[in-house]
């Protein structure tokens, strides 16, 4: 069967869902089944550039989808779900099954927030669908109990293990280290990080935050120069895989203060590489995070943020039962193998399906 991922471009995008359509094209384990090629119909950039990128690239899909069987589908909220309608639209026409894979962290409030015009366009994408994969069971409930869905199924994000094992390190002797792995803004909750190391090294000066990724990276400087927080708080940026493992590697506990979440990559990825995780009660992280693995907090509850802090950096028989309870349960539940079986199998129900309608 030959599968066609539609989402944004695998080199032209920063984000987790770009990385997970990189995982699934180069899947060994799927590749031995099925011969995945990846559509990139959107890059990051300046809106004229989104925009001409984006309709140069249904043009292109018009003329190279029909060698294909089935389309994965990625989306998130907003213009990603109208611009993949159009898409569905078209393979739906051809008579060919379709797969919409939701990640948009804010999908719902998004939702809510459409006229009643825009809200009967969602309606009638995800009712076209054939399954629709969810980041968590809570999700998937979620998403039956508002939308059109006819089948809707749990597909868990996976990491690679094997790769981030290489970023354990002895937690204990990286206790004051921390580090936050994301898009800089609100929704992931930057601004309370920096407000919380603020409160916390009143007690420990010794701390010592890293906070990585693309979004508001200059506004998020300024506001730590301003604060005179840059001995205790670095901001790389935007940063690759290879340099990823090394930060990971120097610190023991990964932070994600969010608002608003699917399931985390960036959570994953601290677990599989054995750090302790402190985030917030959102989305699909309660079913993965708990009092064996991290710390969660309200989210903007900087007081609670600041205590998880300074609990992680003075408690190290919390940090070493995290960190090995965090590889286990990244092995067994987490993994990228884990993810691409399931995958294969709602793949195969997919084919199965097609041939009966024939």
């Amino acid at each position: 069967m030959r599968i066609l991922e539609i989402g944004p471009s695998e080199t032209g995008s920063f984000g987790g869902m770009a990385e997970v359509i990189h995982e699934i094209r180069t899947s060994r384990y799927l590749s031995k089944e099925f011969k995945i090629d990846s559509f990139p119909s959107y890059i990051d950039g300046k809106l004229a550039v989104r925009l001409f990128y984006s309709a140069f690239g249904y043009l292109r899909f018009l003329r190279c989808y029909k060698q294909y069987d089935l389309f994965h589908i990625h989306t998130a909220e907003k213009g990603s779900t109208f611009r993949k309608n159009l898409y569905l639209r078209k393979i739906k026409k051809e008579g060919k099954k379709s797969v919409i894979h939701v990640h948009g962290a804010e999908y719902l409030s998004f939702y809510d927030g459409l006229n009643p015009h825009k809200k009967k366009i969602v309606d009638d994408f995800f009712r076209q669908a054939d399954l629709v994969l969810a980041l968590s069971e809570q999700w998937k409930k979620e998403l039956e109990s508002r939308l059109p869905i006819m089948d809707c199924q749990v597909l868990n994000n996976g990491v690679d293990t094997d790769f981030f094992r290489n970023a354990a390190a002895d937690v204990t002797k990286r206790r004051n280290f921390f580090l936050m792995l994301g898009r800089l803004g609100a929704r992931k909750g930057v601004y309370d990080l920096i407000d919380a190391v603020e409160l916390a090294i009143k007690k420990n000066p010794k701390l010592k935050v890293y906070i990585a990724g693309d979004g508001e990276v200059e506004k998020v400087r300024a506001l730590v120069a301003k604060k005179g927080l840059k001995q205790h708080i670095h901001v790389p940026g935007w940063i690759n895989r290879s340099d990823k493992l090394k930060y990971l590697k120097s610190t023991a506990t990964l932070i994600l203060p969010s608002y608003h979440e699917g399931l985390p990559v960036a959570i994953l990825e601290g677990m599989a590489a054995g750090k302790a995780i402190i985030s917030t009660t959102v989305g699909a992280i309660p079913e993965v995070v708990g009092t064996e693995n991290g710390i969660l907090v309200s989210p903007g509850d900087t007081a609670a943020l600041a205590e998880a802090l300074l609990f992680c950096s003075s408690n190290t028989s919390a940090l070493e039962r995290m960190s090995q309870e965090n590889m286990k349960k990244a092995e067994d539940r987490y993994s990228i193998r884990q993810m691409h079986k399931q995958l294969a199998e709602y793949y195969r129900q997919a084919q199965r399906s097609g041939q009966a309608s024939r």
